[in-house]
């Protein structure tokens, strides 16, 4: 698979927004989604996008699940169809991306070699759901965890995966960018630091959203005994907001989402791949 330079990402990046974002907001509208729960019938052989519905924890950190929801989903699936050969579900009277929520005890949680959290500082992981989500993992899984942010809520997020992947056997590493997920298709040089919109313009263009607390954003893994990458972190930035808000705001778009596609599809391909 040939892989791009960074300026030559924000070309064809931008070429196909330009193309297609008029059309794919009117399809999609803003207002209140209903839920896509996982069926049977989700499944045609393409890529669903598949988002994990998880409880709060009482002292949790963050805004829950439903964060970036549908709008990241089903851009980053668009993006990935456009972008790569990558054949994704569609709709089959809508020709729309089947992107799909779950929760962790669901049976189909086996059919979706990749699913995506997002406000991970604020899960709560039952015993039941730890089980089910350590078989998932161990049998060839991939979770990606994001947008969540400081000290508080990382602590919380390392207690909960720690219910599932107990540390002493599945350490959390931090990951140098000469890693092979950095390349996939797309030359990565930076882990972004990407700030939801909102706070963004509210911080007159900053991007740390704690502060000193969350100054440096990360990309950190966690991996099998045999090697394989099982669960892929992102903390101290929202990626997510880098693919609901690309039509939001045209400075924003530049500013982040170029950088969001790059790294998402990154991540999608090295996960559907490894």
């Amino acid at each position: 698979m040939g892989r791009f330079r960074p300026y030559a990402v924000a070309l064809v990046v931008a070429v196909c927004i330009a193309a297609v974002t008029v059309s794919a907001q009117r399809r999609r509208g803003r207002g209140w989604a209903p839920l896509r729960v996982a069926t049977a019938e989700s499944f045609d052989g393409g890529f669903n996008f598949c988002r994990i519905m998880f409880s709060e924890s009482r002292d949790g950190d963050g805004g829950g699940w439903s964060v970036d929801y549908p709008r990241a989903d089903v851009n980053l699936s668009i993006r990935l169809a456009e972008l790569t050969r990558t054949r994704i579900s569609r709709d089959p009277s809508t020709g729309d991306p089947n992107h799909v929520l779950l929760r962790a005890t669901d049976d189909l949680l086996f059919k979706f070699p990749f699913v995506m959290m997002t406000e991970a500082g604020a899960v709560y992981f039952s015993p039941e759901e730890a089980t089910r989500l350590r078989e998932y993992l161990l049998k060839g899984g991939f979770i990606w965890a994001d947008d969540f942010w400081g000290t508080y809520a990382w602590e919380i997020w390392a207690r909960e995966i720690g219910k599932v992947l107990p540390r002493s056997e599945y350490p959390i590493v931090d990951l140098p960018l000469s890693h092979p997920i950095f390349r996939s298709q797309f030359e990565v040089t930076k882990v972004a630091q990407i700030p939801s919109i909102n706070a963004w313009m509210g911080m007159g263009g900053g991007t740390s959203e704690n502060g000193a607390d969350s100054a440096v954003p990360h990309a950190r893994a966690i991996f099998d005994r045999h090697g394989r990458m099982i669960v892929f972190i992102t903390h101290n930035t929202d990626y997510g907001d880098a693919f609901e808000r690309e039509g939001d705001d045209p400075q924003y778009f530049y500013t982040f989402s170029v950088d969001g596609y790059a790294f998402g599809i990154n991540v999608l391909l090295y996960a559907l791949s490894h």
